[in-house]
């Protein structure tokens, strides 16, 4: 029989909750013609545009090859445009993306905000996110 560390039924936690949670939003979505993968592009993009494809493909949970096929996708529902300048490829939203943005970015944080909500209290939030913070450097830089 194998044991658990405390630490790996951590891990199997966060990625079941986001796993669940990832479910949950695509299923939200559908209403508004967009995955939450879509929106997590779309919405990288309207914070740091214009953003080139490699810094994106950081920034999202998205894989790398996943990326491109997903850019394309967006690209021939007229949410971005890429322009290449030389070998870099640039990303930005259009007017249309822009309208989808404002269309579900209210909504799609009110919907993650209530699971939160629904169950955490203030301070266990802020005690939530400080560790989650913590967590996410630590793999930040074993990521450098």
């Amino acid at each position: 029989m194998r044991k658990n560390t405390r630490s790996s039924l951590i891990w199997f936690r966060i990625t079941r909750f986001t796993h669940q949670s990832n479910l949950l939003s695509n299923d939200f979505l559908k209403q508004y013609g967009i995955t939450v993968a879509q929106f997590d592009v779309l919405n990288q993009v309207s914070t740091y545009q214009p953003i080139m494809q490699n810094e994106l493909a950081t920034k999202v949970t998205v894989s790398e090859g996943g990326i491109s096929r997903m850019l394309t996708r967006l690209e021939q529902e007229g949410y971005i445009i890429r322009k290449q300048d030389w070998k870099t490829k640039w990303i930005s939203l259009t007017s249309k993306g822009e309208d989808k943005m404002e269309e579900v970015f209210e909504h799609q944080l009110s919907f993650q905000t209530s699971i939160i909500n629904e169950c955490l209290s203030e301070e266990e939030q802020k005690t939530l996110y400080a560790l989650m913070t913590k967590l996410q450097k630590n793999t930040e830089n074993k990521m450098k």
